[in-house]
């Protein structure tokens, strides 16, 4: 087995396996390459005077995409059904199960915006493993900081009534469009490598009052519209290079679904009692320690 295709297959089980935990899974696949000195991972100029790397990546997302397809599958044939009822029945209102999908749709809108007036600059920060590090860190801040908002409001609870407990938490067919539009904004931090995706949406979902299950579910289905999108632009790239060859790019997007499938999986039974504090910590301590091998020049190779 040649070194690239070693190497295609590291960052796809990466990728796959910090896509949907709250670590970014896109700092992971920057900071390694810069640790294991794969350098011309990123700064390879194979896709029309551009790095290769980067379509690679959101081909790699795709197979996430189509994990996240696979276990939802049950929620988006539901939604195809509600919003069709809703169209006939002119239902479509927020409190109703027709409304979900529209709100999803609206949590799309602000990364599609961002990410097509500021692809470039998006693209230097997305080459800089450092930034990318750095960023983890501040990723870990906003982690830490939900989790503290959400403790806070658990306390609060503790004097209420069991029914005024009960209401406090929101079921997701609940949210304002507004509230679903900033939940939006939150995820439009991940198109910086280093923030997480399912990290930022899930803090957003927290602090909107959504259950810590609820607010993975939401994360996890308004991402799959956005993994797609950046597909149809990205992947075209992939097909007149000779960086990577069709089987890499196959056998990268289908170690990346099988290992996003189980992390979801993992991760829908975690936050039905788990909290964010553990990846903070993890992103603290990875993001200063890979800083700290950067500036000192004390790479493993």
């Amino acid at each position: 087995m040649d070194i690239k295709t070693i190497q295609t297959i590291f960052i796809s089980l990466l990728q796959g396996l910090t896509e949907l935990f709250p670590v970014s899974s896109l700092g992971h696949t920057v900071i390694f390459p810069g640790l294991f000195g794969w350098g011309h991972l990123l700064n390879d100029t194979g896709c029309g005077g551009k790095s290769c790397f980067l379509p690679l990546v959101v081909a790699l997302h795709l197979g996430t995409s189509a994990a996240l397809i696979l276990y939802f599958w049950r929620d988006w044939l539901g939604f195809g059904k509600t919003i069709v009822q809703g169209v006939i029945d002119a239902d479509v209102r927020r409190g109703t199960e027709a409304w979900v999908p529209v709100a999803v749709i609206i949590a799309c809108i602000p990364a599609g915006l961002l990410g097509v007036f500021f692809e470039e600059k998006l693209k230097e920060i997305f080459a800089s493993p450092i930034l990318a590090a750095g960023f983890l860190v501040c990723n870990g801040s906003f982690l830490f900081l939900g989790e503290g908002l959400r403790r806070r409001a658990e306390n609060k609870m503790a004097k209420l009534s069991p029914q005024e407990r009960a209401t406090y938490f929101r079921p997701l067919n609940s949210l304002t469009w507004w509230e679903a539009l900033a939940v939006g904004f939150a995820q439009a931090f991940a198109l910086i490598p280093g923030f997480s995706r399912s990290g930022m949406t899930m803090v957003g979902g927290l602090v909107v009052r959504l259950t810590h299950e609820d607010a993975a579910r939401f994360s996890f289905l308004m991402g799959t519209p956005v993994i797609l999108a950046a597909g149809v632009l990205e992947v075209p790239k992939l097909f007149h290079q000779n960086m990577f060859s069709l089987f890499q790019i196959v056998l990268g997007m289908i170690i990346c679904g099988v290992a996003a499938y189980f992390s979801t999986k993992f991760l829908m039974k975690y936050f039905e009692k788990g909290r964010l504090d553990p990846f903070a910590y993890y992103c603290w301590g990875f993001g200063l320690l890979s800083l700290i091998i950067f500036w000192t020049g004390l790479r493993p190779y």
